[in-house]
């Protein structure tokens, strides 16, 4: 039996090695600048700093080997704080749940159990929709 030879349409051509180093190296500078600014903004009042680093270290552990090692080892030896970075690579990231669950737990750390308000208010609304839709 004879193999009859497949067309591959233009589009499907497969990239360079060159291509895709430099691809690499675009992402890992781009990832690096990006978190310097995060650190830049990051004595300005406000998370501003906090979740641009975030999106500077996703595009790091996107392109670079080494990131991905260490950031496995770090999820090993701190699951809790490696998660919410887990939850922002997913495919559809769910952005306000990481970073409410990120602010209640900073609240927690930073503030006496007496003053906690986002903790309070979530509360509060609950009870209010468990009231409303029942």
């Amino acid at each position: 039996m004879t193999s009859l030879p497949v067309a591959v349409p233009p589009f499907a051509k497969p990239r360079s090695r060159t291509l895709r180093t430099v691809r690499r190296w675009a992402l890992m500078i781009g990832g690096l600048l990006v978190v310097l600014l995060g650190l830049l903004i990051a004595p300005l009042p406000g998370p501003g700093g906090v979740p641009v680093m975030a999106v500077g270290l996703i595009l790091i552990l996107k392109s670079s080997f080494w990131a991905k090692r260490q950031f496995i080892r770090a999820q090993y030896a701190r699951p809790k704080w490696v998660y919410p970075f887990r939850r922002l690579m997913r495919k559809k990231p769910e952005f306000a749940p990481v970073f409410w669950q990120q602010a209640l737990r900073a609240e927690k750390v930073v503030v006496k159990r007496s003053g906690r308000r986002l903790s309070r208010g979530r509360k509060q609304l609950r009870r209010y929709f468990r009231k409303l839709f029942r």
